[in-house]
């Protein structure tokens, strides 16, 4: 027999997450976005009902995250570079609200994390990735491969390419949220052709 099953908002090595907060930054988003951001959201028939799915999306600016959490209609979590969990206050922030910290440079240091991705894409919800690593406004990045490749050879889900393309208003900018099809055959794919395929459909997602 194995070891008892977790809820994923508990896990060694990790602050709990708080439902609670997540629901209630979820609220408070879809409450005051609306306020800065015209948003339309395009392609919620594409995203899995049934199972986990890696959302691979576009990084276009900080606010990419309460806007993906507010136009997305199932739980999600997100990985984050190592380096936003070093001060205690936003470390405990960021594993209550989802986050989970991933050391790209040294990798066996997140081995706890590495197995918290495994547990979460077994349940019905979404791990958002960022496949450009960091903010690329108005143009694409280069794609990394690393957190594909280890998502790709150990969880057999779908990857979703999501774009988000924003306006120039300066009230009230308009942001569209587009979700593409998913990619069902990643474990029959190489990294590299992943990659390709899924930054070709983010570009194109994102009206790039």
């Amino acid at each position: 027999m194995g070891p008892p099953h977790r809820p994923l908002h508990h896990f060694p090595g990790r602050a709990p997450r708080k439902k609670w907060l997540g629901w209630l930054g979820k609220s408070m988003g879809k409450l005051l976005l609306p306020l800065l951001f015209k948003m339309e959201v395009s392609g919620l028939e594409n995203i899995p009902q049934d199972r986990g799915v890696v959302i691979a999306a576009k990084h276009q600016r900080w606010e990419d995250i309460p806007l993906l959490a507010a136009a997305l209609p199932i739980d999600t979590y997100y990985v984050a570079k190592a380096e936003l969990f070093i001060n205690p206050a936003l470390r405990w922030l960021m594993n209550a609200l989802g986050g989970v910290s991933l050391n790209r440079k040294r990798p066996i240091e997140s081995r706890d994390s590495l197995r918290l991705i495994g547990r979460i894409l077994c349940e019905r919800v979404g791990l958002v990735v960022f496949p450009e690593g960091t903010y690329f406004r108005g143009r694409m990045g280069q794609g990394r491969e690393g957190v594909l490749r280890f998502l790709s050879s150990r969880c057999d889900v779908p990857f979703l390419p999501v774009g988000i393309e924003y306006g120039g208003e300066i009230l009230r900018t308009s942001v569209s949220i587009r979700i593409g099809r998913a990619i069902e055959d990643v474990r029959q794919l190489a990294t590299n052709i992943l990659l390709e395929r899924i930054m070709i459909d983010i570009a194109r997602l994102s009206g790039l």
